[in-house]
């Protein structure tokens, strides 16, 4: 430890230096700025794209627009946005400034999202972008390795040579994205499940295209019958992210999974005819205009031609015109328990930090999370937040001891299962309201902590 802090002393007028810019490189990149660190983000695109992402953009959002739940008394993640901003987070901000209307959920305007961020980073005065690829880890100064779930090449090698372990990887599908003019109004109706409203008070904010029981069997006939996309023989034996399951897979469980997941028809009622129906297929939107919509669920990895089919199968998206089709990329990331220390440095080069879905989250926001930590930690902070708060919580995750029955580590979305357990006795939604009434009053001394420091 006294040789990492001799280091760390004789390079406090060097730039960290973030490799990625993506929400976790980002959110590092501003949490250094604001207490006083300069710092180099390092972005390889435009010169290198990935099968995923399709601007030169930071903070591009590829699966989707959502940051889910934005309810912090009774959602996990909601919390974990509540939290962020108080910890002054540049993704919440931009995500706030750029949100669309989604009930009780965060979705943004994707473009409108990256431009804010880009422009935040490339306007702060301690943040220097540089666009290039970089292929070899830093041997010397602050890093945070921020390259995300499409880490590959040379680096990914440099990677693996230095943790002496092959990195883990699970399958990411990406839900299709339809033109808001191409989708039958006399058929769908807009409505938010349970008529929930969203911060600007409407209940409306999804289209629901209904299925009746006879629609909704040939449905999933038809997508367990149609062409998809063939793995190469490595590819196989990588598993599924459970929080985002192709729609096929999901149907391949059983003819009633999607009916009981994103295809539930609780909380809506179809106004032609009065009452709920069989099953439901919503839409999201996707942009400010409101002229996209992504299809809520249904990420996928059918063929591009058996997409289009089987998906205008579904009232109201029988002409229905696609901005974007769904498509699967496989997602890299680290045994972050078994190499990361507390303040997620690895243990055998402690000036390299890992930060984002490479470290084993799951999620946009948990992503910035990791980012948001990391950041501070680089600018010198030492204490991490309580693992009653879901900063905590998700960090405990990442760098805690893993018990032999726990099994292999696995990406996570934040959950109130990775809390500590509550002193008494709750039940429902009094139980999650309990874990965030303590979360939001430790994060506040953990907060004025730092502040008084």
């Amino acid at each position: 430890m006294e040789g990492y802090k001799t280091i760390m002393a004789a390079c406090a007028d060097t730039p960290v230096q973030i490799i990625g810019g993506g929400l976790a490189g980002a959110e590092a990149c501003w949490q250094l700025a604001r207490h006083g660190v300069r710092s180099v983000l390092h972005e390889m695109r435009p010169e290198t794209l990935t099968p995923a992402h399709k601007t030169r953009k930071l903070a591009e959002l590829v699966c989707s627009n959502s940051f889910r739940s934005d309810d912090f008394e009774h959602n996990a993640v909601g919390l974990l946005h509540e939290e962020m901003r108080r910890a002054g987070s540049l993704i919440m901000a931009c995500a706030d400034r750029t949100r669309l209307p989604a009930g009780g959920a965060l979705a943004v305007d994707r473009e409108d999202f990256a431009d804010a961020v880009t422009t935040a980073l490339e306007a702060a005065p301690l943040v220097a972008v540089e666009r290039r690829r970089i292929d070899q880890l830093p041997e010397t100064g602050a890093v945070i390795i921020a390259t995300g779930p499409l880490t590959d090449g040379a680096l990914a090698d440099a990677i693996s040579a230095l943790t002496g372990r092959e990195a883990l990887a699970f399958f990411d599908a990406i839900a299709p994205i339809v033109y808001a003019e191409s989708i039958d109004l006399d058929t769908a109706w807009f409505q938010s499940r349970y008529d929930k409203p969203g911060p600007a008070g409407s209940g409306a904010d999804y289209i629901n295209c209904p299925l009746d029981e006879a629609g909704y069997d040939a449905f999933i006939r038809a997508l367990l019958e149609a062409d998809r996309i063939e793995f190469k023989e490595w590819e196989a034996v990588t598993p599924w992210f459970e929080g985002c399951l192709p729609v096929e897979v999901m149907a391949a469980r059983g003819p009633e999974t999607l009916r009981f997941g994103p295809m539930k028809p609780v909380g809506l009622t179809d106004p032609r005819t009065g009452r709920r129906p069989h099953a439901v297929v919503q839409l999201r939107r996707d942009n400010a205009l409101g002229t996209l919509y992504n299809i809520v669920g249904f990420q996928t990895k059918l063929r591009h031609a058996e997409q289009a089919r089987v998906f205008r199968m579904i009232p109201g998206l029988e002409r229905a015109r696609f901005a974007r089709l769904g498509g699967i990329h496989r997602n890299s990331f680290i045994d972050a328990p078994a190499l990361l220390d507390k303040q997620l440095r690895l243990k055998t080069a402690l000036h390299l930090r890992f930060a984002g879905q490479i470290a084993g989250v799951e999620g946009y926001v948990e992503s910035a999370a990791l980012g948001l930590l990391a950041g501070r930690f680089a600018a010198g902070e030492t204490e991490a937040p309580p693992a009653t708060t879901a900063l905590g919580a998700l960090l405990r995750h990442v760098t805690g001891s893993r018990p032999e029955a726990a099994g292999a580590y696995q990406p996570m979305n934040i959950n109130f299962g990775l809390f500590p357990p509550l002193d008494g006795h709750f039940r429902g939604r009094e139980r999650k309201r309990a874990h965030t009434t303590r979360a939001r009053a430790d994060l506040d001394l953990w907060l004025g902590r730092r502040e008084a420091a």
